[in-house]
């Protein structure tokens, strides 16, 4: 059984929970994820420390579109990930990749630990800003397994990172140093994945890219990929910036190539990634299921609830509902088995 509890509020009343029990599938601020390959998206906290413009999760303090955030208890992580073992077969990353920071979660070392240790699971890798970055930490991270950090670095630019980051305090010049100390002094890969956001820091991204080639990022993985700023309808849009289309990007990221003469495309081969079957999804399409509400989700809005036969996570959107309750409610959506529904009854 899964348990959502209510530790404390945090960040001008916003809701802290606890999540623990297992399975936790099908939804997206928590747990395991499956699109389909090798990799598993992992998932044990939602919390960062940041306020970047450009998020597309809205995450961080000053976040206008939370009004929960959540921490899961690792042995329920672990556990979840063994449910996709024997339907992977093995060969399987670990990507701790988070809606907010995985460096937030205070387990991170025990969870590379245990997830490097099953039997199946080839690599583990986590993604950060590198704000909560320590040497202490990459050490401790190295010894438990951890085999790549995507370190995302906008600006080599400590005024314009600031901003870009949407806090203060953050010192690119510090996270610039433990990526090198990374690369120069531990067996982790680093792979960089700055945010293009153009009209922005156009030439920061190539800055960016050089720096990560001089350093020696992609002992193993590529070294730097280049990611697009996109609008998300809960994110943070940029003032006087419209997205490119993929068209368009792809064909800036070709005239960067060009331009560096490195390379910023690679293939699923050269990241190791297969496709693999799915886990079983057992919801389509206007299904109708009973559902246990558990707590509010991450968005202001939505609400999760526990799908009481198969036990998976539905996400409700509504605009108040009381916790504790069933409700029959009709699927709208299983992309990637993460089911979203709307309520058409009470139990």
């Amino acid at each position: 059984m899964i348990n959502i509890t209510l530790k404390h509020k945090i960040w001008r009343g916003r809701e802290l929970y606890h999540v623990k029990g297992y399975p936790l599938l099908g939804y997206i601020g928590f747990g395991v994820i499956d699109r389909g390959t090798n990799v598993l998206q992992v998932r044990p906290t939602t919390l960062c420390p940041l306020n970047c413009i450009f998020c597309s999760v809205d995450a961080g303090p000053m976040s206008r579109n939370r009004w929960a955030e959540f921490i899961v208890d690792q042995e329920s992580i672990v556990e979840t990930v063994k449910l996709f073992i024997p339907v992977k077969g093995g060969g399987i990353e670990a990507l701790i990749d988070t809606i907010g920071d995985a460096f937030t979660y205070p387990y991170l070392e025990e969870l590379v630990y245990k997830l490097k240790n099953l039997v199946g699971i080839r690599s583990i890798a986590a993604e950060t800003h590198g704000a909560l970055l320590s040497r202490e930490r990459i050490d401790k991270l190295e010894k438990a397994g951890l085999d790549r950090i995507n370190l995302s670095i906008d600006t080599l630019d400590p005024d314009k990172a600031r901003i870009l980051q949407g806090v203060k305090w953050y010192d690119v010049r510090r996270v610039i140093r433990l990526a090198e100390y990374i690369v120069k002094n531990t067996s982790i890969d680093l792979h960089v994945t700055p945010v293009w956001i153009p009209g922005v820091n156009d030439e920061d991204i190539v800055e960016v890219v050089k720096w990560a080639y001089r350093i020696g990022a992609g002992k193993k993985w590529p070294p730097v990929t280049v990611q697009k700023y996109n609008a998300h309808k809960y994110g943070r849009k940029v003032p006087g910036v419209k997205p490119l289309s993929w068209r368009e990007f792809w064909r800036k990221i070709r005239e960067l190539e060009r331009k560096t003469g490195l390379r910023l495309t690679w293939s699923m081969e050269e990241w190791g990634m297969e496709k693999r079957p799915r886990i079983t999804c057992p919801y389509r399409v206007r299904s109708k299921v009973f559902v246990k509400t558990l707590s509010r989700g991450v968005f202001r809005g939505e609400y999760i609830g526990l799908e009481l036969e198969n036990k998976w996570l539905i996400t409700i959107p509504h605009k108040s509902l009381s916790l504790g309750e069933n409700f029959l409610v009709e699927i709208t959506h299983v992309k990637d088995c993460l089911p979203i529904g709307k309520i058409v009854g009470k139990a």
